[in-house]
């Protein structure tokens, strides 16, 4: 009796264990986790996710966010007409995203497209502790990013088989590109690009829209190098305009 229940102990042990080591191996961008301080926010787009009214849905962090503010005129002229709604949220990377998915953000709703951008958060975000996954110093190699933007692609295609997802290339940052992150940014669209099936999920880069013709990033566009302003959503909204009447269209 006593062996058995010490083969027993020792095989529960190492099936924590094991799940214990799987779950430090695995990359950060794909772990779920809620983004603190952003809870009212998350819950507001829970209820208009229950409304279930939104035909057209913007997700991504603060780069989305930010129709809401310097992009507020475009949306009020692009997409309030066409009934979007606007689920971005500032800070948010690729695991934020899985989280928001899984606890309530879609449920409810129907709509015919999303219009996804994420990943510059997993690009500069990394050197800095966070709280969220225990306080470990945060990294995300273009390749774990591009495997965060997958699984919130998979996970909206199981949620929303009806939808089609418009998949945006990440927006360059950064002044020229011989920029580190832009570097790693465009690395992870490479990857990315591939998941367009030419059915569901169809990938678009604007990022030539946003640049100087010798590859700058001018700050009359994005004065801090990475946030649009009004001209910056402008030319964001004139750019994928008849790609998305396209694909809400059919």
């Amino acid at each position: 009796m006593k062996t058995t229940r010490l083969l027993l102990a020792t095989a529960v042990l190492t099936t924590f264990t094991t799940l214990a080591l799987a779950d430090a191996a695995k990359p950060l961008a794909l772990s779920p986790a809620p983004h603190p301080g952003k809870e009212a926010l998350h819950a507001s787009f829970n209820e208009i996710s229950k409304k279930g009214e939104a035909p057209l849905v913007f997700l991504g962090d603060s780069i989305t966010q930010g129709w809401s503010a310097k992009g507020k005129a475009a949306w009020e002229q692009y997409w309030a007409p066409m009934g979007a709604a606007n689920f971005g949220i500032g800070g948010d990377r690729t695991e934020h995203i899985l989280w928001r998915l899984a606890n309530g953000n879609y449920d409810g709703l129907k709509p015919k497209l999303t219009v996804l951008l994420i990943g510059t958060n997993n690009t500069g975000h990394q050197g800095r502790p966070m709280a969220e996954h225990g306080g470990a110093v945060y990294s995300s190699t273009a390749e774990e990013t591009a495997a965060g933007v997958t699984e919130i692609v998979k996970v909206l295609k199981e949620k929303q088989p009806q939808m089609k997802i418009l998949l945006l290339a990440i927006f360059p940052r950064g002044a020229t590109p011989e920029d580190k992150m832009r570097q790693q940014n465009e690395a992870t669209n490479q990857l990315i690009a591939k998941l367009d099936d030419g059915k569901t999920v169809f990938f678009m880069d604007i990022n030539q829209d946003l640049l100087e013709a010798d590859g700058t990033l001018s700050k009359e566009i994005m004065p801090d190098l990475l946030h649009p302003n009004e001209k910056g959503y402008e030319i964001w909204s004139k750019a994928i305009e008849a790609r998305v009447k396209e694909l809400m269209a059919e």
